[in-house]
C-alpha cells in the first residue's frame, strides 16, 4: 500500500485546529490530497474556518488524519482559506473522485493545507 493510493481510498477524515484559548477543536471532514496540498471543502462561516482566517495571512497550523484499522496517516502544515470561484470548482472536482458530487453551497469555501509534515505507519515514497 502506497502513501498516494491510502490517501485516494474513499475515508473519513478529522481536522484539527486550534481554537482562540489553545485548545484543539476537531471535525470530521472529506479531505483530498494533490502532492504536497490537502484541501478541504466547508460553509465559509463554519468553526473551523473562522480559527483558521484569525490566524492571519500565514495561515494557522492545522493537522489532517485518516485511520483504517490498524493504518494511519497524519498530514500537518499551515492552512488558508481560498474563496476564489476557480480554486472552489476544482476542490469540488476532486472532492467528487474521491467521495461523491457535493451538494451545492454558494457559501462553499476551501481550507488549503501546505503540507510540512507526515506522520503514520503508511509510508510515503
Amino acid at each position: 500500500m502506497t502513501f498516494e493510493a491510502f490517501w485516494k481510498e474513499r475515508h473519513l477524515c478529522t481536522l484539527t485546529t486550534i481554537r482562540p484559548d489553545g485548545t484543539p477543536h476537531v471535525i470530521p471532514v472529506g479531505v483530498t490530497l494533490d502532492g504536497d496540498i490537502a484541501r478541504v471543502i466547508t460553509y465559509g462561516a463554519s468553526r473551523k474556518v473562522a480559527h483558521i482566517r484569525a490566524a492571519g495571512p500565514e495561515g494557522a497550523p492545522v493537522a489532517v488524519c485518516q485511520v483504517d484499522g490498524r493504518r494511519w496517516s497524519t498530514l500537518e502544515g499551515r492552512a488558508i482559506i481560498r474563496d476564489d470561484p476557480a480554486t472552489i470548482l476544482d476542490a469540488e472536482r476532486r472532492y467528487a473522485v474521491r467521495y461523491r458530487q457535493p451538494r451545492p453551497n454558494p457559501d462553499r469555501v476551501v481550507i488549503e493545507i501546505k503540507i510540512t509534515r507526515t506522520l503514520g505507519n503508511v509510508p510515503r515514497a
